[in-house]
């Protein structure tokens, strides 16, 4: 759970989830990507893409933490490459990539949310 100690983080519960959702997005991404980079030139594109979801989400929470009147842009592109990440780790039957696909799905939901916020 995100710091109750910050209060426009813990009087606001869309965001705390938010914080939380990418933050295990960017876990996951890591563990995927490390898994991918061993398997061959077949998974270089799902590399990619949780290489750049995780640098994304890492950045949005952080951005959320500190008030950032950009987290609202950024929460759409954080959920826009989540769903494309998703997607590509749907393709592949690797426990990593559909442990990805999953997380990344709720993180994309709740990025969707903090930018109609």
């Amino acid at each position: 759970m995100a710091l109750t100690q910050i209060d426009h983080v813990s009087e606001n519960e869309e965001m705390a989830r938010c914080i939380d959702n990418c933050l295990e997005a960017a876990q996951a991404c890591e563990w995927c990507a490390d898994e991918c980079a061993g398997e061959g030139e077949e998974m270089a594109e799902c590399l990619r893409l949780c290489r750049d979801v995780a640098d994304l989400t890492t950045l949005h929470a952080r951005f959320m933490v500190r008030n950032s009147n950009y987290s609202t842009h950024l929460a759409e592109v954080c959920a826009g490459a989540c769903e494309e990440c998703a997607e590509e780790c749907d393709r592949h039957d690797a426990e990593h990539c559909q442990v990805c696909a999953d997380v990344l799905r709720e993180c994309a939901e709740t990025c969707r949310e903090m930018a109609s916020a």
